[in-house]
């Protein structure tokens, strides 16, 4: 049964703000998502990720570095989201196969958003850790992900990588509103000292070139390992509290109890470093605002 309403009726007024207030109490709850959505500590969305179709901005001076863990059957999604909740500007990944990286970026766009171009480092041909055909097997390494395009990209691999190659990627890329020379490393396996020594000597060397960089990855080496020293000599960790001889103040990034993982910066001042642990990985996520001047 259809009821007509007649025009100027006290029930066409009662149909009218009726809607009325479903259109406000709807765009105010549409607000309130939108801001819890990015409510946190203040440093810049510290919560959880938005829901799918939250879209928002990078944190321009935000830069991060995190092995994704691999072999791990972990999924993109999941890694996706960790990458989201932080929005970082640049992001260093070790121990990633192209394959997952590409899935991370489409996840990072579609759901939430973030839209990033990528670069890979020194990569490996690995059936065992990526899949693909045996007589075709995925591709291995480190990759960087920028908001901003990416250029003069250099890629080197160590004369001895150790246990399986390893190399280190530079780009130039924007931070903070600045060019600057980022850098993304994955150093030798644990009980490798004197190789990871011969590698900080070749990234070392190249670092030292320039006035300000960043540089991401995981080291494999704790803060006071000697093989650190020509690092340390150059840049300092994003934590300030960090140094070779207090590393009883250096958070640890690692599920076994370690620092591992580092953000250095050469003629650069950090703002605030977090070390965040997540179920998607045996290393943390390691993030830090930067101060560029």
């Amino acid at each position: 049964m259809v009821t007509s309403v007649a025009p100027g009726s006290h029930t066409e007024e009662a149909a009218v703000l009726g809607k009325g207030t479903r259109l406000f109490v709807g765009a105010l709850a549409v607000v309130c998502v939108v801001l819890l959505g990015r409510s946190g500590s203040g440093d810049g969305f510290d919560g959880t990720s938005l829901p799918a179709g939250g879209a928002r901005d990078t944190v321009a001076n935000r830069v991060m570095t995190w092995n994704i863990c691999n072999p791990c059957d972990e999924s993109n999604a999941d890694r996706a989201a960790d990458i989201a909740t932080y929005a970082p500007q640049v992001i260093g990944l070790q121990e990633a196969c192209v394959r997952d990286v590409e899935s991370i970026r489409d996840q990072l766009k579609s759901r939430y958003g973030l839209v990033y171009h990528v670069e890979y480092g020194s990569v490996l041909r690995s059936w065992s850790r990526c899949g693909g055909a045996p007589w075709s097997p995925g591709g291995y390494g480190s990759a960087l992900l920028s908001a901003a395009p990416m250029t003069d990209v250099v890629k080197t691999e160590y004369p001895d990588g150790g246990s399986e190659d390893r190399g280190y990627m530079e780009v130039t890329t924007t931070v903070g509103g600045q060019r600057v020379r980022v850098f993304v490393t994955h150093l030798a396996e644990r009980r490798q000292e004197a190789v990871r020594a011969d590698q900080v000597g070749v990234l070392a060397a190249e670092v030292a070139r320039h006035k300000r960089a960043i540089v991401l990855g995981d080291f494999n080496a704790v803060p006071y390992a000697s093989e650190l020293t020509r690092m340390w000599a150059l840049a300092d960790d994003a934590d300030p509290q960090c140094r070779p001889g207090s590393d009883g103040t250096c958070e640890v990034t690692t599920d076994w109890e370690s620092k591992f993982d580092y953000i250095f910066l050469r003629g650069i001042t950090p703002l605030k470093q977090h070390v965040q642990p997540t179920a998607h990985s045996d290393h943390h996520l390691v993030r830090s605002d930067l101060d560029l001047g």
